[in-house]
């Protein structure tokens, strides 16, 4: 179990690195701002609908990209909720569907 702890803390660790290492700060297209104002519609007992700022950033997210941490423990180390991130396409209405 310590060992699983470390490799959570590890990822966590390099994913933070990647978003900080470019001037951008962006994973797979979606900025630090966008993955925040996504934040709440992935998280939480009761998760409140995308916000039109998630949406926008969503629409311009590299999704092949983000299906790559769709069964990481990153995720529910961060607090999001994998089944609900993978909904936030279709809840922004968003025309093409990506499937992982």
């Amino acid at each position: 179990m310590e060992a699983y702890k470390r490799l959570v803390i590890l990822v966590a660790l390099v994913l933070a690195a990647a978003v900080a290492a470019n001037g951008q700060s962006s994973v797979c297209r979606m900025t630090q701002d966008g993955l925040t104002a996504c934040k709440p519609a992935v998280s939480g007992q009761n998760p409140v609908p995308p916000s039109p700022a998630c949406c926008a950033a969503i629409s311009n997210a590299d999704m092949q990209c983000l299906c790559t941490f769709k069964n990481s423990p990153i995720l529910s180390y961060l607090g999001i909720n994998p089944a609900m991130a993978m909904q936030l396409p279709a809840k922004c209405n968003m025309a093409t569907s990506t499937h992982c």
